[in-house]
């Protein structure tokens, strides 16, 4: 059994040039979003270029990106990570109001989250993104 300390985590990188909106998604998930998944790690970033060389690295599986990030947007970024890499790990995008989600869909992101964040609304669509990849037994 794995102890704390070398358990499995997953990574989860976070974008937003406005760092109230990282620590409001990263209180509203939490350590553990849902006792079926592992413990979290987040990756905070606030800016495009290092967006990009976190998920050219690997090991990111899931990706939220600010939709209203300055200057570029997260719905930008989902389209050309999703371009540009080959199993992209899955793409939550905030978007400015709940209207916006049609972007989203133009994005290639799988979930799409309104501002103001629904601390409920936004976990559900994490564990559900999350959810498959964890191996069975995790």
């Amino acid at each position: 059994m794995a102890t704390a300390s070398n358990a499995p985590r997953l990574k989860v990188l976070v974008y937003s040039d406005d760092s109230s909106v990282r620590q409001q998604v990263i209180l509203a998930l939490g350590r553990r979003p849902h006792p079926d998944l592992p413990e979290v790690e987040y990756v905070e970033v606030a800016t495009e270029p290092v967006v990009i060389q976190n998920m050219d690295a690997g090991g990111i599986a899931l990706a939220i990106l600010d939709g209203e990030a300055a200057p570029v947007g997260g719905m930008g970024i989902a389209k050309q990570l999703k371009d540009e890499i080959y199993h992209c790990p899955p793409i939550l995008v905030l978007t400015g109001r709940p209207q916006d989600a049609w972007l989203a869909t133009w994005s290639r992101a799988e979930a799409a989250v309104p501002h103001p964040l629904d601390p409920i609304q936004l976990a559900e669509a994490v564990v559900g993104l999350l959810r498959p990849r964890v191996p069975a037994g995790e």
